[in-house]
């Protein structure tokens, strides 16, 4: 069984600050009155949602060079690329350029990755 690499404390304080930005949120949407609790617990849920992502992320990419390993990853760009495209077809008029761009940003991740990928295996 091969071993894990430990993790670096950069990604611990990743983890520890996205878990106090939850706290704080859930804190401060009890606490705080209407408008701003309204704020402050989009902003934990927010940062719940992201230590999920980033557990998972660390969880199944070990060590260092993460984001290089993300970018290099075509099924990943490419399922971005999708909900971009679907995200585009089903907004209304005044999201239309921001999801346009989206579209073609993550057209270029997906070029990217598998120019990547097709390199490395040849």
């Amino acid at each position: 069984m091969e071993r894990r690499p430990p993790w670096s404390d950069r990604r611990r304080r990743t983890l520890l600050v996205l878990a106090a930005g939850g706290v704080a949120g859930g804190l401060g949407a009890i606490g705080l009155p209407d408008r701003f609790g309204l704020t402050a617990a989009a902003i934990g849920a927010l940062s719940g949602f992201l230590l999920v992502a980033a557990t998972v992320v660390f969880v199944v990419v070990p060590g260092p060079g993460t984001a290089g390993t993300l970018a290099r990853s075509a099924p990943l760009a490419g399922a971005v690329l999708v909900v971009a495209v679907l995200l585009l077809f089903s907004t209304s008029a005044e999201l239309r350029r921001v999801w346009s761009l989206t579209a073609v940003a993550a057209a270029g991740w997906t070029a990217y990755a598998v120019w990547q990928t097709r390199r490395h295996e040849g």
